[in-house]
């Protein structure tokens, strides 16, 4: 049995993933922070009849610390059941219109960045052992907008929450291409999506607030928030498409390294994220923030 875990997949665009993955016939595994929202999207699962019944798994994927739990109770349950894990979408993802922290480390790159890649790298074993095996991340469009320097987790300058959501989602981008070219040969293939916007619990409310942009954006506040009305008012099911796409796609079968975007096609990536600089400095603030080995 080829099984999936999506996190962030008890609503929304990961919600609407797991649909795709098991009519695809894998048996998933949602990952969220409410039970009732999993309990919700598990009978939402089972009710489309797929060959294997759906699971929730409840972890608050803004704490490294639940973080690395879940990816040892993951690994473990792979392992005694001798099933491969075949595909890991991450799917979570969070902006916020205010500064907060998570753990003493500012939120938005926790949650967009570290934890993902934090899961990823723990579950690297897992998903060697059952190659060839598929991991998505999913990326924005506000990566264009991201500042470029990671000397540390902050940015220079003031906190714009739409900014510091792009740069944290750049960060992951660059790490996704780093690690596509380092897994190359093992047969696990590394990809990322772009699901290009959807009306989502992160997109209704906090796209609203011009304090998340620059203060050079809200310059043009009624244009800006137009084209964030107009990039998220698509469904959720269409936003999906490209992380579907990038976990079972035969055609990707034997490929690595490659955006998925919003059509559900290959795009080129941008440039910034495929800078080796860029990809070296994540890696620092990866490995010092989300250390693989806890003391």
């Amino acid at each position: 049995m080829r099984t999936a875990v999506v996190t962030a997949g008890t609503g929304g665009i990961g919600l609407e993933t797991a649909l795709g993955l098991a009519a695809a016939g894998l048996a998933v595994t949602v990952v969220g922070r409410d039970p009732d929202r999993g309990t919700a999207a598990v009978e939402r699962i089972n009710a489309t009849s797929p060959t294997h019944r759906g699971r929730f798994l409840a972890a608050d994927l803004s704490s490294l610390d639940q973080v690395r739990t879940l990816a040892a109770r993951i690994a473990g349950e792979q392992a005694a059941s001798g099933e491969p894990l075949s595909i890991l979408v991450n799917n979570v993802g969070a902006m916020f219109p205010e500064p907060r922290r998570a753990g003493g480390v500012e939120a938005s790159f926790v949650v967009n960045h570290l934890s993902p890649y934090l899961l990823t790298e723990l579950l690297l074993p897992t998903l060697r052992a059952g190659a060839p095996s598929r991991i998505v991340n999913v990326t924005s469009g506000a990566v264009g907008l991201a500042k470029r320097v990671f000397d540390a987790v902050e940015p220079p300058g003031g906190y714009y929450g739409f900014h510091w959501y792009g740069r944290a989602k750049l960060a992951n981008l660059a790490y996704t291409l780093d690690l596509a070219t380092r897994l190359d040969g093992t047969g696990v293939s590394v990809f990322a999506a772009d699901p290009g916007g959807a009306a989502t619990d992160m997109t209704n409310g906090t796209l609203t607030d011009p304090k998340i942009v620059s203060p050079a954006l809200r310059l043009l506040w009624p244009l800006v928030r137009r084209r964030f009305a107009r990039s998220t008012s698509g469904p959720a099911s269409v936003a999906a498409r490209p992380s579907i796409t990038a976990a079972t796609d035969a055609t990707l079968t034997g490929r690595t390294g490659i955006v998925v975007g919003p059509r559900a096609r290959p795009v080129p990536p941008p440039r910034a994220a495929a800078d080796p600089r860029i990809a070296a400095a994540v890696r620092r603030l990866s490995e010092a923030h989300a250390p693989l080995v806890t003391r």
